[in-house]
């Protein structure tokens, strides 16, 4: 990738590209997303941009049925549930997101470990369109 800013906008920024944009520190080679601008680890500020793969395992997950306001007005209630996931993925972050692709009324089926991808969820419309990070199974 090239030379980027480390901040709020870039990483939707990233998102609306279909792009995973992180971070890695190279003084000590710690692994950022979404990106930052200093390493946590050292408190370094010599951060590179890496693109990651998006592939990754289930790691943890929950089916949510009273949402977030965001969530709400994307469609989710206690008659339409959505699952939240935490990924491991393949570079090492974790990282939180939606999971598609699982059947949420029976989430005895949804197994840890599933091999996942990313995946790029737009919600709104016109200019207010936004893209968030999902996975998919």
């Amino acid at each position: 990738m090239s030379d980027m800013e480390f901040t709020h906008t870039t990483h939707y920024q990233a998102l609306g590209e279909r792009k995973l944009a992180a971070s890695r520190c190279k003084t000590c080679g710690r692994l950022y997303f979404p990106a930052r601008p200093i390493c946590p680890e050292c408190h370094g500020n010599n951060m590179e941009a890496v693109e990651l793969s998006g592939r990754g395992k289930l790691a943890a997950f929950s089916v949510i049925y009273i949402a977030p306001t965001a969530m709400i007005q994307a469609g989710y209630d206690r008659k339409n549930p959505y699952c939240a996931a935490v990924v491991n993925l393949e570079e090492g972050p974790s990282i939180c997101a939606q999971l598609v692709g699982v059947d949420v009324a029976h989430p005895e089926a949804i197994k840890i470990g599933t091999p996942v991808t990313a995946t790029f969820l737009t919600r709104g419309e016109g200019e207010a369109a936004k893209t968030f990070l999902g996975f998919q199974v």
